[in-house]
């Protein structure tokens, strides 16, 4: 095994470890399609369409497109359709996400 095949299977174990999974109160969606002004529509696992945004913190450093996997923070007081984007799992999380059964609601979808 090379340096560089060491280096590789670190990071891939370093990113499942540092793999966020939802805390009470957050839900994994499926983003399906941008809006505008740091906007988007997102297919929740509870079976919600939501409208959530990226908030002002994570605003430059978020960048979502279609079909990327997100953690949704639903809004309390504006009902249950709207939400704020917490986190962009990366593919390899999101792979990880699927071994661990936690995107079962996702595997009829032909994108995955």
């Amino acid at each position: 095994m090379t340096k560089q095949d060491e280096l590789r299977v670190q990071q891939e174990q370093e990113e499942i470890r540092r793999t966020p999974l939802p805390r009470p109160g957050q839900v994994l969606g499926i983003c399906e399609q941008r809006v505008g002004g740091s906007r988007m529509k997102v297919r929740c696992l509870d079976g919600k369409p939501r409208v959530c945004r990226i908030p002002g913190r994570l605003k430059r450093k978020l960048w979502v497109r279609d079909n990327d996997i997100l953690l949704i923070e639903p809004w309390e007081l504006g009902g249950d359709d709207k939400g704020d984007v917490v986190f962009k799992y990366k593919p390899l999380q999101a792979d990880f996400l699927r071994r661990k059964g936690l995107l079962k609601a996702l595997e009829n979808v032909d994108e995955f």
